[in-house]
């Protein structure tokens, strides 16, 4: 087995850790800088070292449809075919049952989607699922599961809960993979008593690391915090905990709080190319008139090449202007940000800091009231 996480320090329900890889080991909690298709969106993988990321997230159902997981394969698995030599996780599929639902029928054997590419069917079982994962060779491999709206009737929310346990059970027995961690899926939006009982069920099947899933699907950030927790704590303590998709720097402090240790999201890149940066006092909306003649960096204690060569006032001409570079600086500033926090509250746990770095924190970003 090459991989296996170590517990390292604890402070109160904080965790840090170290996931090993066949590609490396992932310093923990850690965020994931989001690879759909291949590739970070405007950056390249030197950049991304720069930037302190150490794993990067590709999707199963992209890279399936284009340019297609055999194709991968032959070239020599995705870590050879992207030139990015860390440790890499594939979401299973999963999520596009939710984002695609209008292309989409499923039931227990499967789910069947329309291509958003052209239109042609895909029909994702957990088997097809983890044979595409098997294919492209990440390091961390995930179940097929269901994820309901926030506002899922409670009906469907326990057939959606009840197909991911089925699931979950399919992708164990198809997995073959002694190299790739197969991590399992919990759902059951916010009902406690629905997210606990998941939890329990695939502690069960013992898996090697388990993701709380279901979340940022519309749901509010007070809801998701109340359900986090005790969903958190049904887990096996000693394995690694991945909240998916919650990724605003305030959730980040929050999920660690609760004993995540991963977390993903496309906030950093997409408000990137969009023209916010993110900094320790706040949002940045660089396309903002006051920035026109501001010399300053975005954050001045920042390492990153955007903030080390390059003021607002250059940042605010870029985008004004249209320019390609502007999106790739702000990404690249976005995700040293992000990468530069986990690190934060890396050092934080080992000196037994973490609470009062997570309130100070809670104070700058107007989190109180979330604690």
């Amino acid at each position: 087995m090459t991989f296996r996480f170590e517990l390292l320090h604890t402070d109160g329900k904080a965790r840090r850790g170290r996931f090993h890889t066949a590609h490396g080991s992932v310093e923990t909690p850690t965020f994931m800088a989001v690879g759909t298709q291949a590739t970070v969106k405007g950056l390249t993988p030197a950049q991304l070292d720069d930037a302190g990321t150490q794993i990067l997230l590709g999707n199963t159902y992209h890279l399936t449809l284009r340019p297609g997981d055999e194709l991968i394969a032959e070239l020599g698995g995705l870590h050879t075919f992207m030139n990015w030599r860390r440790p890499i996780l594939t979401d299973s599929g999963g999520y596009q049952v939710y984002s695609l639902a209008a292309n989409l029928k499923i039931d227990d054997r499967a789910a069947v989607f329309r291509s958003h590419i052209d239109g042609d069917l895909l029909e994702l079982s957990p088997e097809k699922a983890i044979r595409i994962q098997e294919n492209l060779g990440s390091d961390i491999a995930m179940c097929l599961d269901e994820c309901p709206p926030a506002d899922t009737p409670p009906d469907y929310r326990e057939v959606a809960v009840r197909r991911t346990i089925l699931w979950a059970e399919r992708c164990r027995a198809a997995h073959t993979r002694a190299d790739q961690a197969l991590f399992a899926i919990v759902q059951g939006g916010t009902d406690i008593a629905t997210r606990i009982r998941c939890a329990e069920a695939l502690t069960r099947l013992d898996f090697p690391g388990y993701a709380l899933g279901g979340f940022s699907v519309g749901e509010t950030t007070q809801q998701m915090v109340t359900a986090l927790e005790p969903a958190a704590d049904a887990l096996p303590a000693d394995k690694p905990h991945y909240l998916m998709g919650v990724g605003k720097p305030l959730d980040l402090v929050l999920g660690v709080a609760r004993g995540i240790v991963f977390f993903y999201c496309v906030l950093p890149t997409r408000n990137g190319r969009n023209g916010c940066a993110f900094t320790d006092a706040g949002q940045i909306k660089i396309r903002n008139a006051i920035h026109k003649r501001d010399p300053a960096p975005l954050q001045s204690d920042c390492p990153c090449l955007t903030c080390g060569q390059y003021s607002r006032a250059y940042l605010h001409h870029l985008f004004l202007a249209d320019e390609m570079l502007g999106p790739t600086l702000l990404s690249l500033h976005n995700l040293t940000f992000y990468n530069r926090l986990m690190a934060q509250m890396r050092d934080a746990i080992v000196g037994g800091r973490f609470s009062a770095f997570c309130a100070d924190r809670l104070a700058r970003w107007g989190g109180e009231s979330l604690r």
